[in-house]
């Protein structure tokens, strides 16, 4: 769906409600606030416990959590500038300002976990792993007239993030660190209304959609799995490319969660991944999205 740029329409300014269940997430989530210094138990962090090993995964891991919560601090105000030309409901604006704080929430506190944990890493160790985690080009979709909002949402808003949270609730137990569990916890508890957030819009948006829509919505979560999850972008061990990162990388993820510092192991993703994509393309159905079926080397037919 090609949008009809630019003139600013912001008048008569329209603010009463329009969607009451988005409405209802955003009065939440102003009654759910926490903040990263002092709602984290961070004394039973306790990181002399654990070997040398185990911390540097631990900090590889937060660092590269950080990273991605920066490049949702990103996405945010960039949807919002969309929401804001394409006039849509003020209940999506008053939403998504909320959400670019809690973004920036989650940044500070895996950045302090990366820190506390002995030391942030303020950039990838292997070059090569940058375009890893620099394959999302949010900003570039939001701006791009030829990539509808019901695309951006269906891929960014709501399959980038339903695999952020699978992984979370699949893994939350196996953080034994107190510190470390209740970080999951706070970000879960947010995430869980940005997810809902995506789909009550798709959901609402779906008796318009037209084919152009549909197809510019299946377009974009496959890309979104192919070239993003599956390229790195969440754990570098799903990255296709095997050469882009150092073995030590690779493995953070697993050693810090059999720490209980965070992550999920190979053997956690194999369960994870794929029923994330059965999920997403079941949901999608109703919508005439049919999602194609992909080939990982290490997860196989999906």
């Amino acid at each position: 769906m090609t949008t009809p740029y630019l003139t600013e329409t912001r008048y008569p300014l329209e603010l009463t409600p329009a969607m009451p269940d988005v409405w209802e997430l955003w009065q939440r989530a102003k009654t759910l606030e926490w903040d990263p210094q002092t709602d984290i138990p961070w004394a039973e962090l306790q990181p002399e416990r654990y070997t040398e090993e185990q911390i540097l995964a631990a900090r590889l891991h937060w660092s590269r959590r950080t990273w991605g919560e920066y490049g949702a601090i990103s996405e945010s105000p960039a949807l919002l500038l969309r929401f804001c030309l394409e006039n849509r409901h003020p209940d999506l604006r008053f939403f998504f300002t909320m959400r670019t704080q809690e973004e920036g929430r989650h940044a500070e506190a895996s950045w302090l976990m990366a820190e506390r944990l002995g030391g942030y890493f303020p950039q990838p160790q292997n070059p090569p792993t940058v375009s890893a985690v620099g394959t999302h080009g949010v900003r570039r979709m939001a701006f791009d007239p030829d990539t509808s909002l019901e695309g951006i949402f269906a891929s960014l808003v709501c399959a980038a993030e339903e695999i952020l949270i699978d992984a979370f609730k699949a893994t939350v137990h196996k953080a034994t660190n107190p510190a470390v569990r209740r970080l999951m916890e706070l970000i879960l508890r947010d995430e869980v209304r940005h997810i809902a957030f995506g789909w009550q819009c798709l959901d609402a948006w779906a008796p318009w959609f037209t084919p152009e829509t549909v197809l510019n919505i299946e377009r974009a979560v496959t890309t979104m799995i192919q070239n993003v999850e599956f390229g790195g972008y969440r754990n570098l061990w799903l990255a296709i490319e095997g050469g882009s990162a150092t073995p030590l990388e690779i493995d953070a993820d697993r050693v810090a969660c059999e720490a209980g510092l965070g992550g999920t192991t190979p053997e956690d993703e194999m369960q994870i991944v794929p029923q994330f994509v059965r999920k997403i393309r079941a949901r999608m159905i109703p919508w005439g999205v049919k999602l194609p079926m992909f080939s990982h080397p290490k997860l196989g037919q999906i």
